[in-house]
């Protein structure tokens, strides 16, 4: 741990200060804390969203620039916070949510190492973490700190490439935090420590486990009949942990046919104890089923496709249908699949490669291309009640949404939408 991270004599006050943050947001709902809102499925319940649009979009309340990253935002309390980047440092934000306007900013030195390759567009890549009074974040080179949210005060740093040995990624550092317990559990990859947990407050490792090499996808806990599992879509397999102390209980193999790969896309745990995950460069999609027997979980594979490949786009389960933006180098299709048969029931060609969110029975969809849409899916395809453009530069980073207010971020600025 770094000078910065060491905490002479942890008080109580500062105990009581943290957990009084997160009791406060236990109470009333957090508003988007962390990569794919409450409860990392890129579902909002929100209420009383408009059906349609007006032709010219929804009504912009504010937009300002900002500096480069595919980070999404995530808010609470009126405030919003994400992470850019600006020549060789990294700067974490806090914006105030109802005018965009600077509260605080956080600069580290971050510069690229050598290998790294950014062609497609700079980092940061991973999105923050609130939990309680404290904003955790992770750059594109590794960088883990955690910061006091009011403030931006830095309370503790590890880097998890250089202090850990942790999988180098030559895109950058992509995978997105999550709180448990009182752990903060980050993939690392690596021999001893493909992911690993730190005291939420102190920094000082809880435990660090497995083997496997990382990956730009995402972790999610998930309730497998009354078993919590920490689920991450690794390198070369889906595997699931204890996240108390980080031991394997189960792990699936998934070999690409390409030796260059990503696996990115965030896993989808629903309904039937399904679990889909989806990635490029020939994986494809699958539904794993988990089943318990006695301690152990038995993994069986219930499909397999092609035809279901996600990208670096997000899906949505909604009753037995999975939702995402399928497709690789090429065309996309927003396409809607049978979670237990793999079947394809539609695809829709209106959009290119694209993020979105689900609330009120709707999506809101935004692809790369910068328009954003809102629809709905029905048996037959996706019906398209508005669509306008709204970036005229790439827009990989999936859309925030807090009660009607939708925020949305391209490689150049963010803007705040009236819903």
């Amino acid at each position: 741990m770094t000078p910065l991270g060491k905490l002479q004599g942890r008080s109580l006050l500062t105990l009581l200060c943290f957990f009084a943050g997160h009791f406060a947001s236990s109470a009333m709902p957090p508003d988007w804390p962390q990569w794919g809102g409450p409860s990392r499925d890129f579902k909002s319940e929100a209420k009383g969203l408009a059906s349609r649009w007006p032709v010219t979009g929804p009504r912009r309340l504010w937009s300002r620039p900002l500096g480069a990253g595919h980070s999404a935002l995530v808010a609470e309390g009126g405030r919003l916070y994400t992470i850019y980047r600006r020549g060789d440092r990294e700067i974490v934000i806090a914006l105030d949510a109802k005018t965009g306007k600077t509260i605080w900013e956080y600069s580290y030195a971050a510069p690229y190492l050598p290998r790294m390759d950014m062609s497609y567009g700079d980092g940061p890549h991973s999105t923050p973490l609130i939990a309680g009074s404290l904003l955790y974040t992770v750059g594109a080179t590794g960088k883990l700190l955690c910061l006091e949210k009011l403030t931006g005060t830095p309370r503790w740093s590890h880097d998890l490439w250089r202090e850990y040995g942790g999988t180098f990624i030559g895109v950058g550092y992509s995978s997105s935090p999550l709180a448990y317990e009182n752990r903060l559990i980050v993939q690392v990859g690596g021999p001893g420590h493909a992911l690993m947990a730190f005291d939420l407050l102190t920094g000082e490792v809880v435990w660090q486990a497995q083997d496997f090499r990382n990956s730009n996808s995402s972790p999610i806990i998930i309730n497998m009949d009354g078993q919590q599992q920490l689920v991450a879509f690794m390198h070369n397999e889906i595997v699931g942990l204890d996240p108390r102390g980080g031991a394997l209980l189960w792990s699936h193999s998934i070999r690409a046919q390409w030796n260059f790969h990503f696996n990115i896309s965030t896993p989808v745990w629903g309904e039937g104890n399904l679990l889909f995950a989806s990635a490029a460069y020939g994986i494809g999609g699958r539904v794993l089923h988990l089943s318990r027997s006695g301690k152990r979980t038995v993994v069986t594979e219930l499909w397999q496709s092609e035809r279901t490949r996600v990208h670096k786009e997000n899906a949505i389960r909604v009753g037995d249908v999975i939702y995402a933006s399928t497709g690789h180098l090429g065309p996309a299709f927003f396409t809607a699949i049978d979670v237990r048969t793999g079947r394809v029931l539609w695809q829709d060609r209106r959009f290119s490669h694209a993020s979105f969110l689900y609330a009120s029975g709707r999506f809101i969809i935004l692809d790369e291309d910068g328009n954003l849409a809102l629809a709905v899916p029905s048996v037959s395809g996706l019906v398209v009640h508005s669509q306008v453009a709204i970036f005229n530069s790439r827009s990989w980073t999936v859309p925030t949404l807090v009660g009607a207010t939708l925020y949305l971020r391209d490689r150049r600025s963010v803007i705040a939408l009236q819903l």
